[in-house]
């Protein structure tokens, strides 16, 4: 039996399957969606589900594939539906229906725009990736990238995102249409300023005064999203089509953990979003800071830490109770304190659930993966946290061993021989004070690099004291005993 419409009414029959609640059939498409890939399935599709079964609403998707046509030749057989299996100790499963139907633009651009230029359309949402913004390293659009150069040669059949959204807005603006919201999902720090400025320094390359109409009436929310989605196999197609009695070639799965953060600078009408977890918040940024701190710090430090230790899995390292402890004083001893938490967010709340998260058996994150592209990482993650607790007097200790457990897997790597995935891996290869003995060469070697610790982290006597410190309990202990390295710096 194939998942689709008609089968919907036998899956609704059992109790541990979640189904629509709303009227399908007669919800109309409000939702343009550019990217419909894994993330947006298990989040937003899923809220915006979540939404219409609470209070209705025409808020279907129609999602939007700039190249590929796998979304759409897989879900159209099963009538757009897929399945949602959340994994934690206990497996959930949802139908999924708000996505109405998916539009591959590189073989329906008429379609594509005609459907985001439709008064129906109050909303495009996007998960492009930051690349996919155009934007050179000053911030502006990148008017030269091959995408963006096309476009505005070609702009009644566009190849970007932006192309695509500012040539509907020209179509709305030129009809009277009012102008729909543009809401980036991407896990980009200020996506909605950086997709504001590529789509009003594109809509300028055509029109000053389409620029300015743009700027008067479309919002772009800043927004934060956070849950962790591992990638659909064959066995978790098999697996979901068994649980649920039904067929279903591309199911979904998704930790139960789920956070959304939206920019409160609305326009206009949108989902219940509110009702089902969205958070509205002036303080965005705040959201972002404390998950770079709390998730992210403790996932790099985990990393490097578990990875020295010989564990391979973010499960696998925060069930040994020595490394959990040392998170958890990490966390709550020189993380929390450091930065103001929004007002809508339980900062202790927040941090106990993220190491919560890590120990779910069902989510399999490899501890190699999360290591990739330290040198860029760590200088959103750590360095900005060490930086604030020395200037506010604050203990430095952790972090320094934090830090120092990166050290040390770079420099095992070197001494190996082994693949280092960096942007900065051959700069490691040729500074040959990274495969000494002599630990404060090492430590030298590595503040050396202005380009990950600028100037004043490289001045800093009592950082590099500390380096020094955590380097050498490493080499002269078993990291796997991290609890001692942690009691002897402490």
């Amino acid at each position: 039996m194939q998942l689709s419409d008609k089968t919907l009414t036998n899956l609704a029959e059992n109790s541990a399957i979640t189904t629509p609640k709303y009227d399908r059939a007669n919800t109309n498409i409000g939702i343009v969606h550019l990217g419909p890939g894994a993330f947006h399935r298990a989040h937003q599709a899923v809220y915006t589900e979540n939404a219409m079964n609470v209070a209705g609403g025409n808020w279907g998707i129609c999602g939007v594939s700039l190249r590929s046509a796998d979304a759409r030749d897989v879900l159209a057989k099963q009538d757009n539906l897929y399945t949602l299996a959340i994994l934690d100790k206990e497996i959930n499963y949802q139908i999924i229906g708000a996505i109405k139907e998916v539009l591959v633009a590189s073989e329906q651009s008429e379609q594509v725009l005609a459907r985001l230029s439709a008064a129906a359309t109050k909303l495009v949402t996007l998960t492009i990736t930051e690349k996919g913004y155009c934007l050179g390293a000053d911030g502006q659009l990148d008017v030269q990238h091959p995408d963006i150069a096309y476009d505005l040669a070609h702009r009644y059949q566009p190849k970007s995102a932006i192309g695509y959204i500012v040539q509907a807005l020209s179509q709305r603006k030129d009809h009277n249409i009012d102008a729909f919201n543009v809401l980036s999902c991407d896990n980009v720090s200020g996506n909605g300023d950086k997709l504001r400025r590529a789509v009003i320094d594109y809509a300028a390359q055509l029109d000053q005064t389409l620029a300015a109409w743009v700027e008067a009436n479309v919002a772009f929310p800043n927004a934060m999203v956070d849950s962790i989605t591992p990638k659909t196999e064959d066995y978790t197609v098999d697996a979901v089509s068994t649980a649920i009695g039904a067929k279903d070639n591309w199911p979904i799965q998704r930790e139960q953990f789920t956070q959304w953060v939206i920019e409160d600078n609305w326009k206009g009408e949108r989902p219940a979003w509110d009702k089902v977890g969205v958070v509205f918040t002036s303080d965005v940024d705040g959201f972002e800071k404390a998950k770079l701190r709390l998730l992210n710090c403790l996932h790099s430090t985990l990393a490097y830490a578990g990875s020295l230790a010989g564990f391979e899995t973010v499960f696998d390292v925060t069930s040994d109770s020595a490394f959990y402890d040392f998170i958890c004083k990490l966390a709550n001893e020189e993380v929390i304190g450091s930065f103001e938490p929004p007002k809508e967010l339980d900062v202790h709340s927040y941090s106990k659930e993220i190491i919560e998260r890590f120990l779910n058996p069902e989510i399999r994150h490899l501890l190699a993966q999360i290591a990739w592209d330290g040198s860029q990482k760590l200088q959103m993650r750590i360095l900005p946290i060490i930086e604030d607790n020395l200037r506010l007097g604050r203990s430095t200790k952790l972090l320094s061993l934090s830090l120092a457990c990166w050290f040390e897997f770079i420099c095992r790597a070197l001494k190996e021989n082994k693949d280092i995935t960096d942007p900065l891996a051959d700069e490691f290869a040729n500074l040959t004070a990274l495969r000494s003995n002599d630990i404060t060469e090492v430590v030298e070697g590595f503040l050396s690099i202005e380009s990950i610790f600028g100037n004043e982290l490289i001045k800093n006597s009592q950082l590099k004291n500390q380096l020094i410190e955590s380097l050498s309990a490493l080499r002269l202990g078993e990291t796997c005993q991290i609890n001692a390295i942690v009691e002897k710096l402490c």
